[in-house]
């Protein structure tokens, strides 16, 4: 079977499975409904001050309003990455033959996540977040990766920042205790994710074997930088204001939290796994991927 006729049948698979397990968040989610009086935006220990003395001196209220404000704040990035890699995708299209599967299910992807956009955006609203667009940092490092990224960053941008979200939103689909909103957007994306990271990763390995020793070496580099980028901005100082914290010194107690460096590696150890596999780790950059606080 060649490099075509296998992208082909990737595609087919999942436009089969898009046409029968998809969702529509404007029905499926329950936007009229009041949110739950105490209830948390993702686990209590999940939370990037969590052990720390400054979430000691949190009253219960202000835990669960700080925990969605970081959910608020986890939602508001993905917003920025999806409309980086929806840029990508659209080019991904123009380069190729519309009739292919390919070309189709990328344009079913680039569907989903404007649903998704859509879906996180009314979950802010909705929760009251205060964090609404990524830092200034990210926002114009975004701007200049999606405008400049060839296949091989894009689609292996796209496996981390979704197998992020991934490794959050299943423990937030299962948990109980909190918002049903929040859970039941949770399980629409992790659903609908799967399907795009297996696309993703069969576009990358065919992306990667193209690259010779400088090429791969300049994607670690780029792809080490946006790893780092994208897991800084699942916080957000401002979040920490809405509990009267001051958000410099939140954030700093944050960074240093050895229990929220191990959530963030528990969250993107599938990424790292499969990075490291293919060679997409390794080197000097590594010291990028201990930064971020994914890898030891």
């Amino acid at each position: 079977m060649t490099a075509n006729t296998e992208s082909e049948r990737v595609a087919e698979r999942l436009q089969r499975s898009s046409a029968r397990l998809s969702y529509d968040p404007d029905v499926d989610v329950d936007w009229r409904a009041p949110l739950v009086e105490g209830a948390y935006g993702k686990t209590p220990e999940r939370c990037s001050l969590y052990g720390t003395a400054l979430w000691e001196r949190l009253d219960e209220g202000q835990r669960a309003e700080l925990s969605r404000q970081e959910a608020a704040a986890a939602a508001a990035s993905g917003i920025w990455f999806e409309l980086i890699l929806m840029q990508g995708l659209v080019r991904h299209v123009y380069n190729s033959d519309p009739t292919t599967h390919n070309a189709q299910y990328a344009l079913t992807e680039i569907a989903d996540e404007c649903r998704h956009s859509t879906m996180f955006a009314r979950s802010i609203a909705k929760t009251g977040g205060v964090v609404r667009r990524p830092s200034r940092t990210a926002h114009r490092a975004g701007k200049v990766f999606g405008a400049v990224c060839g296949p091989a960053l894009l689609f292996a941008g796209a496996i981390y920042v979704e197998e992020l979200a991934d490794g959050m939103q299943r423990e937030m689909m299962r948990d109980d205790s909190l918002q049903p909103m929040i859970r039941m957007i949770s399980r629409i994306h992790v659903i609908e994710e799967a399907r795009h990271i297996s696309f993703a990763k069969d576009e990358l390995g065919r992306a990667w074997a193209r690259h010779g020793r400088v090429g791969r070496e300049l994607i670690r580099w780029a792809i080490a930088g946006m790893a780092y980028v994208a897991t800084s901005e699942l916080l957000h100082p401002k979040a920490y204001t809405s509990v009267g914290l001051d958000p410099r010194e939140a954030r700093q107690i944050a960074d240093a939290n050895p229990h929220w460096r191990r959530t963030k590696a528990s969250w993107a150890a599938k990424a790292v796994e499969y990075f490291t596999e293919i060679g997409l780790i390794g080197g000097p950059s590594r010291r990028l991927w201990r930064r971020a606080g994914v890898l030891d």
